[in-house]
């Protein structure tokens, strides 16, 4: 993250725990048999996670828990906004394809975005997982990590729901439109 957005005030804190602790309570569907204590417990102790997940609420991602790890010990935050985040939109894929652009280019892109928030873009895996708690992307379309053979050829995958079904998609890396952005997913 930039130097100005490292820190987070005491009362910044309590708020972004005040909208997490809501939207857990809300959305109980996404994580059956986790408690909101051990997980409040967690963030306050990792106030850099804490801020991570600021930078997700922040951009419109809606970040929420949708799974503990058993073997790291780690709650598992996706963004869970209705549609991609609007903070997030009008980007392309990364650096290389933002370079490779000559006229119009776009303010930042996908991985730089996730890399400067502290969080990870979703596999294409992750995605098809996330569309199982509810029904995301619909009008929208979300740039989603682009394994290394696609991405040396120029590609990068995106994906959406439409008719009942997650479609996933190709377009040239340097390619961005104003209803893609990008979602993320965040270990505490």
């Amino acid at each position: 993250m930039k130097d100005e957005k490292r820190k987070l005030s005491p009362e910044q804190g309590e708020e972004i725990l005040r909208i997490l602790k809501v939207r857990f309570e809300k959305n109980m569907n996404r994580h059956k048999g986790i408690e909101w204590s051990e997980v409040q417990r967690k963030l306050e102790i990792n106030r850099e996670k804490l801020l991570c997940l600021n930078e997700m609420e922040r951009t419109g991602g809606e970040p929420d828990i949708i799974a503990y790890d058993k073997n790291t010990g780690e709650y598992i935050f996706y963004d869970c906004s209705e549609e991609s985040p609007k903070g997030r939109r009008s980007i392309c894929y990364d650096g290389e394809a933002l370079e490779s652009r000559k006229n119009h280019k776009p303010e930042n892109t996908a991985i730089d975005m996730a890399a400067d928030m502290g969080i990870e873009l979703l596999t294409e895996e992750q995605y098809r997982e996330l569309q199982k708690l509810g029904a995301f992307d619909m009008k929208t379309s979300s740039w989603v990590k682009t394994p290394d053979n696609i991405r040396k050829l120029g590609g990068a995958l995106f994906c959406d729901l439409r008719y009942d079904k997650v479609f996933v998609y190709h377009n040239g890396a340097e390619s961005y439109y104003s209803s893609r952005g990008f979602r993320g997913l965040l270990r505490v």
